[in-house]
């Protein structure tokens, strides 16, 4: 016997086959989300509209990518973690993502670019019109106020975000590139589960 909690009120239920759950995957104003290889989507993850992502990337559970206003366009290697919502402002900014960046759980990513090997830590939000170069980590909580530039080769914290210090080759490696190719791998975890 198999116990689920649904809603406010609880459910006590007897299956005898899996409970497939699938994510929110919908067309808004006749743009419909795209694809790229070797993607992954938590069960319940919301993608709507013009969003566009290349390969091997995963958005993880509670995470919402709303391409409703405006376009959402992701490279590859590209994670968007547990509760993390990237959006855009209609008529004003798109949401541009490079290759290799991750978006930390409950980050908000509001209409900003963000170039290619970027860590967006936990709870960081990053406003409207804002430019991230390349090479830069935004430190857990973070406010990047809207229409600034973050130059590449950075660590920004605070609120607002301020540069900290250079984000030398050896730390970049371990924070940045290791993230993003561990995500791909934790995904492929939930893949094999999938297909059991």
């Amino acid at each position: 016997m198999a116990y689920y909690w649904i809603g406010f009120d609880y459910y006590w239920c007897l299956f005898s086959k899996k409970i497939t759950i699938m994510p929110i995957i919908k067309s808004v104003r006749g743009f419909h989300p795209e694809f790229g290889e070797a993607c992954w989507i938590a069960e319940n993850a919301t993608i709507v509209g013009d969003v566009k992502m290349g390969s091997h990337c995963s958005i993880w559970y509670n995470a919402v990518l709303r391409g409703d206003v405006n376009s959402i366009h992701m490279g590859n290697y590209v994670n968007v973690q547990d509760g993390a919502v990237i959006h855009a402002t209609y008529e004003k900014s798109k949401s541009l993502i490079g290759n290799y960046v991750s978006i930390g759980h409950n980050a908000i990513v509001h209409g900003a670019i963000i170039g290619n090997n970027v860590l967006v830590g936990m709870g960081a939000i990053i406003m409207d019109n804002t430019v991230v170069n390349e090479n830069v980590l935004i430190a857990a909580g973070a406010v990047v106020l809207g229409d600034k530039e973050l130059e590449s080769g950075f660590i920004y914290a605070g609120t607002p975000a301020k540069k900290i210090k250079p984000l030398d080759a050896e730390n970049a490696k371990f924070y940045i590139e290791r993230t993003a190719l561990n995500y791909v791998k934790y995904a492929s975890w939930f893949k094999e589960e999938e297909e059991m």
